[in-house]
């Protein structure tokens, strides 16, 4: 068999193999077992455009979010909402944590406090602002990730914190994760 023969083979071979799992959210928990958590908008559907509502154009509210298929070994939620599109690197919207694990919706315009009534706390984001802050491009189309994580515990993080400081507290508490893609071009 020469070279291109067998490259072609290991190509066909990887997306076989590879190939339906591109794209989706998952992790594994120590059970090995492969958990997804669904995430939704009833503002927007996955790879649609977000409303100008939920922007620096409109209102700027967060959009109303839900979800399904947390395990139920979860004891809170996490959120991050970014851009991976942004000029200067990838540009955090919303920090979210420390949300009890039986929530399965966020409703729309979660107000800016460093920590809601369900005991959630909120961090920065990139604007420098706690809670949410919409999409905002300078140009061209940008792809937001609303990622929501389940975690085994709660962490034990000051509300005003950044996404860099929740990641790493999260490290080895996943359980499960799961996100919803919108696009916004101004």
């Amino acid at each position: 068999m020469t070279l291109k023969k067998i490259c072609f083979l290991f190509l066909i071979l990887f997306l076989f193999c590879f190939w339906p799992n591109i794209g989706k959210t998952k992790s594994i928990n120590e059970g090995g077992k492969v958990m997804e958590i669904k995430v939704t908008s009833s503002a927007f559907e996955e790879g649609g455009l977000i409303p100008a509502k939920y922007t620096c154009g409109g209102a700027d509210v967060s959009p109303p979010l839900t979800w399904f298929s947390v395990p139920e070994e979860a004891k809170t939620l996490a959120l991050i909402c970014d851009d991976p599109d942004a000029p200067m690197g990838t540009w955090v919207h919303w920090v979210l944590f420390n949300l009890p694990a039986d929530v399965q919706q966020l409703p729309e315009n979660v107000p800016p406090d460093k920590e809601l009534e369900n005991g959630a706390r909120q961090g920065k984001n990139d604007f420098g602002k706690i809670g949410y802050g919409g999409p905002c491009p300078p140009f061209g189309t940008h792809r937001y990730y609303f990622k929501l994580y389940a975690l085994d515990i709660e962490l034990d993080l000051k509300p005003g914190i950044k996404k860099k400081e929740m990641l790493k507290a999260m490290e080895g508490h996943i359980l499960a994760q799961g996100q919803l893609m919108g696009k916004y071009k101004r």
